[in-house]
């Protein structure tokens, strides 16, 4: 019998195909834009929310609190559970989770109300982020185009911190509090809408590839129990007992955790993923850096309201330079620095702005002029666009795709302990300064500039070792995703 003629191949070229994964990369970046101007657009409005429902000092940190216990504590567990059920499920549902959280926020009348709203945020923001990164290097396999999307995904994460200020302020000032929330529901719905058709329907490792459900307690309890011991650490303490056995505690969960996945057969988080030098650097580096522009982001945006006299909308807009340099940076010039000279070697050169940016900001005087002592710090911040990128590639870099979505949540994870860690240490450090500066008889706004000053030189000094540890790293040779192919109409990974 002869042979059948071959018939012509119909595989989309690669422009065909990159055309048709930019609405997927679109979704992803629309989910990201929409967690990270959460984070970042409550700090503006806090003031108005507490004069509006009444919360006490205390008790209103927890709007932030809240938020950041969920989202860090469930990221880990998240990504896994994305590797076993889908990621695009997973997504999906956390999108889902977010935006109604978002419509219960902005109606929150109640303290206990808003801040319930928060954590069901800190969930959704878990689900959906913890796989993002995931999806994207499935989807984008190749070295230079996964480099260029990563740029567009990063340029959402940096810039959105600096534009969730401004919209922050705007809205705050042109409307009221609520809206800070209410913003959410397009993007929340619009994502969810385009991620159906595209995203792509992966099936997952499947429940029966094991589920570690002790694992799972060790490691949720043990970062939930962390997180929440850091961020009191400014009303408790360092050395109170509250801070040090609450910090025993989450230690004693986090190394049985680790012991647990050396000895488990279906391990949440099989440890070969930090054998990779550039993995374990990236996430090490992150924390610091993390935590270190948590002045840059939160303190220099007190600055201007506390000492300056700025309002909301003033302050945002004061930081709308930072977000454009850093959009342009990220969605520019990143991907191709990164393949000319290497993530390594832009990671070291981002580094290096963002520690002038600090060593900057411990010069400002009380009464500041913003084109001299605050505009050249905004332009600066065009580090953060050529460090991030770097960042999440070196971070991803090892990831195949039985553990894309385990190292976006750990990527994720550590994202979030740099975040806690830096709002308990520098605005611990600011506050007690402050304190001292008061008693020695200076004025307010002396005092609190004092305090600021502190705190940005021991972010520089954060940025130095994360500096030294970035040297260190010796990027692994860029590794393809597996490739994936379909069963029953599923995309499940080779």
């Amino acid at each position: 019998m002869p042979a059948a003629p071959a018939l012509p191949s119909i595989a989309p070229r690669p422009r065909e195909r990159g055309r048709s994964r930019r609405p997927a990369l679109g979704v992803l970046a629309a989910g990201m834009l929409m967690t990270v101007l959460d984070g970042s657009i409550v700090t503006v409005a806090m003031p108005a929310i507490q004069a509006d429902l009444g919360f006490s000092p205390a008790g209103l940190s927890w709007t932030v609190n809240a938020y950041l216990i969920a989202f860090g504590g469930l990221l880990l567990l998240a990504g896994r559970l994305g590797d076993l059920i889908g990621r695009k499920r997973m997504f999906l549902a956390g999108t889902a989770v977010f935006t109604a959280a978002s419509l219960l926020a902005g109606l929150a009348a109640s303290p206990a109300m808003l801040i319930a709203a928060r954590f069901l945020q800190g969930v959704g923001s878990a689900m959906s982020s913890a796989v993002s990164l995931g999806i994207l290097v499935t989807l984008f396999t190749e070295p230079a185009e996964r480099a260029k999307a990563i740029a567009v995904f990063s340029f959402t994460g940096a810039a959105g911190a600096s534009l969730g200020q401004v919209l922050g302020g705007v809205l705050t000032d042109a409307l009221d509090w609520h809206w800070i929330f209410f913003i959410n529901l397009p993007i929340g719905l619009a994502a969810l809408a385009l991620a159906v058709p595209a995203l792509p329907a992966d099936r997952g490792a499947g429940r029966g590839a094991g589920a570690d459900v002790l694992g799972a307690v060790l490691v949720t309890a043990g970062l939930m129990l962390g997180i929440y011991t850091v961020v009191k650490v400014e009303e408790h303490g360092w050395t109170s007992a509250h801070t040090l056995g609450l910090g025993a505690l989450a230690a004693v969960l986090l190394a049985a955790f680790v012991a647990r996945q050396a000895t488990a057969a279906a391990p949440l988080m099989p440890l070969r993923i930090l054998r990779s030098r550039s993995v374990a650097g990236a996430n090490l580096v992150q924390i610091l850096m993390v935590a270190a522009l948590f002045s840059f982001q939160i303190l220099v945006a007190l600055y201007m309201q506390k000492v300056l006299g700025y309002g909301a909308a003033r302050t945002g807009l004061a930081m709308l330079p930072a977000a454009a340099v850093i959009g342009a940076v990220s969605l520019g010039v990143s991907a191709r620095l990164n393949a000319r000279f290497g993530e390594r070697n832009v990671l070291l050169a981002g580094l290096a702005l963002l520690i002038g940016v600090l060593g900057w900001l411990t010069r400002l005087p009380v009464h500041a002029n913003y084109l001299v002592d605050l505009l050249p710090v905004m332009l600066l911040a065009a580090g953060f666009g050529l460090a991030l990128p770097a960042l999440t590639t070196l971070g991803m870099s090892d990831a195949g795709g039985e553990d894309a979505g385990l190292a976006s949540g750990l990527f994720n994870t550590t994202q979030q302990i740099g975040m806690a860690l830096g709002v308990a240490v520098l605005s611990t450090l600011a506050a007690s300064r402050t304190d001292a500066l008061l008693a020695d008889g200076r004025s307010r706004a002396e005092a609190l500039t004092g305090g600021y000053h502190l705190a940005f030189a021991v972010g520089a000094g954060l940025l130095v070792v994360a500096f030294a540890v970035a040297f260190t790293v010796r990027p692994s040779a860029p590794r393809e995703v597996p490739a994936e192919r379909k069963v029953d109409g599923h995309v499940i990974a080779a």
